[in-house]
């Protein structure tokens, strides 16, 4: 069996391995790996890069930049995974369920843990049908 590569995946695979093998490979490939998760997931969403940023209040062009690897403030990516991997509407959030939430998880730990782990189940079952 012969395996046939494109031009296009020789070339990238060329450079990734050189990225890898020089000595700023660790903090390159991080780099990367962050661009290409933040472009994967808008793309695997189906949005444009207006409409994937917009829902947590950043600009197009602030989106672009941090998709090429801008660093990203620590509020907009506790946001973007919120929003579009745990798909919460942060419109439908009031400050009194996250009180709620804290207390809870502060007063009543294990029953934090368990209702946490019913709802992680329940999504997984629901995504799955």
């Amino acid at each position: 069996m012969e395996i046939v590569v494109s031009p296009l995946e020789f070339h990238r695979n060329f450079y990734v391995n050189r990225i890898i093998n020089c000595n700023l490979g660790r903090y390159l490939v991080r780099k990367l790996a962050k661009k290409l998760r933040l472009r994967d997931i808008r793309r695997r969403l189906g949005l444009n890069q207006q409409e994937f940023w917009s829902k947590v209040g950043v600009t197009q062009s602030g989106g672009s930049r941090y998709e090429t690897g801008r660093a990203m403030p620590e509020p907009v990516r506790e946001l973007l995974r919120l929003v579009h991997i745990e798909g919460i509407d942060p419109a439908r959030i009031k400050g009194e369920h996250v009180s709620v939430a804290n207390h809870l998880r502060a007063a009543y730990p294990s029953l934090y843990q368990r209702l946490k782990q019913e709802v992680r189940n329940l999504s997984r079952k629901s995504s799955r049908q």
